[in-house]
């Protein structure tokens, strides 16, 4: 297949509203946009403004509605447990629709924060898109962190709620999620009303009662119900996420990402970038509480229409190496992205503790994408939000560092140096894509 690179760069580079508009069709609307991109709103505009929509919706129920029900929508692979299990688009809904609904029952609304303080477990997944389907707005947090950098989080974010589970399992131990959960609560100064924590066999722990509720009885007796909540229509300027840097440099930032250009992005990504079908399986070998996480093992896939793998191990140890390919070939991926790629994660909106959600910091670079960062008016590209930069893409050229992941002698491990600014200058680059043992490179229609 010949590269359509310089014809889709020329397309966005002539008229790059036109562009993002067309990619824009992807995605339903429960109300079209009054302008592409608003140059006047917000401090560096905003994408796709006057538009409704809903994340979990365009993730989830559509391709129910469309045919794609009995499809794998995920597979959760966990080799330090043994255990897995394989998720349809129509389970999905089942299970997102149940945990919504006891959201809220909790009081969880739309706008309300949610932190997910959880291992790479299904229910992960779950309460991130059952947070999308009220038009809540959550705020995952790296499973297993100290009890007082939560603590920060929870004062920083107010959430009305967490989510959590019993403990998190790692090779050679099993980590208990739980008092690092009841001793981040006791240091904050903002006291969530409610807890939902999943029990797990492998070290389950006593519930307060009065605010802790069991996350799988709460759950089964919504099944029981037969009771259905519907997608709150959201605007697309409206948050979908909030997603804290480490703050190994300083205060943690809260990276703010909206709903309406982070899907068509994403969505346009799936296939221009990684070659990918509707239908075919992905696997991101990150955390969900990473930003490749939230963007690439969650949403991005989901949007396609793909299948996505959630792996609960290590690239070592569990039980070696070899795991990697084990997956791949097990699942049938058509491509993979690296566990930890050398992306360097920028703020669109940022906040800390003493700040406001409003306070703003500017990339090295600007970009032109719905889900890009700010770039100076008038803007030639959507999405507002957590950026991704690759090594070359965006800013000046740069050499592109061999990754030993990266299948010898394919196109992705030739530098692109040459090559000009990607559409999206906060694109993943393709030429750090894993790619799979079943994956066929010359299939992208971006390269």
């Amino acid at each position: 297949m010949s590269s359509r690179y310089r014809e889709v760069y020329q397309s966005w580079k002539s008229d790059p509203e036109g562009f993002w508009a067309e990619a824009a069709r992807d995605i339903d609307w429960f109300r079209p946009w009054d302008r592409v991109f608003d140059a006047e709103a917000g401090v560096y505009g905003r994408w796709f403004a006057g538009a409704e929509c809903n994340t979990c919706h365009n993730a989830v129920d559509r391709h129910v509605a469309g045919g794609r029900a009995a499809q794998p929508a995920l597979i959760y692979d966990s080799p330090i447990t043994g255990r897995q299990k394989t998720f349809t688009y129509a389970e999905l809904l089942a299970e997102v629709t149940a945990l919504a609904a006891v959201l809220q029952d909790q009081g969880v609304g739309k706008g309300d924060r949610v932190i997910i303080y959880m291992p790479m477990v299904p229910e992960a997944v779950f309460a991130m898109l059952a947070c999308a389907r009220l038009g809540a707005i959550h705020s995952v947090v790296f499973g297993g962190f100290a009890a007082k950098e939560l603590a920060t989080r929870i004062d920083d974010a107010t959430p009305k709620l967490i989510v959590s589970a019993s403990c998190g399992v790692e090779p050679g131990r099993v980590i208990a999620y739980k008092p690092l959960l009841d001793g981040a609560i006791g240091m904050a100064r903002h006291k969530p009303e409610r807890c939902i924590v999943l029990q797990r066999d492998e070290q389950p722990c006593e519930l307060i009662a009065g605010r802790d509720i069991d996350y799988a009885q709460s759950v089964a007796a919504v099944k029981a119900s037969g009771r259905e909540v519907a997608c709150v229509p959201v605007k697309a300027t409206d948050p979908l996420y909030i997603l804290y840097t480490s703050g190994t440099t300083g205060q943690p930032k809260g990276v703010v990402r909206d709903n309406g250009g982070h899907m068509v992005m994403l969505k346009w990504s799936m296939e221009n970038e990684f070659g990918v079908k509707p239908g075919e399986v992905f696997w991101a070998a990150s955390d969900v509480g990473w930003v490749v996480g939230h963007s690439y093992i969650v949403y991005a896939p989901l949007f396609h229409g793909c299948t996505t793998i959630l792996f609960e191990g290590k690239p070592i140890g569990t039980p070696d190496a070899g795991t990697f390919w084990r997956v791949i070939s097990e699942h049938g991926a058509v491509a993979c992205s690296p566990r930890r790629p050398p992306f360097a994660p920028s703020a669109r909106k940022t906040r800390t503790a003493a700040s406001s959600r409003a306070t703003t910091s500017r990339n090295s670079a600007p970009c032109s994408s719905p889900a890009s960062a700010p770039t100076p008016k008038p803007s030639n590209g959507p999405s507002s939000g957590w950026i991704v930069r690759s090594s070359t893409i965006g800013g000046r050229p740069r050499p592109v560092r061999r990754s030993a992941t990266i299948r010898s002698g394919s196109a992705a491990c030739r530098s692109n140096t040459a090559r000009p600014a990607s559409p999206c200058r906060a694109m993943t680059c393709r030429c750090w894509t894993m790619q799979a043992i079943a994956c066929r490179p010359e299939r992208s229609a971006m390269w």
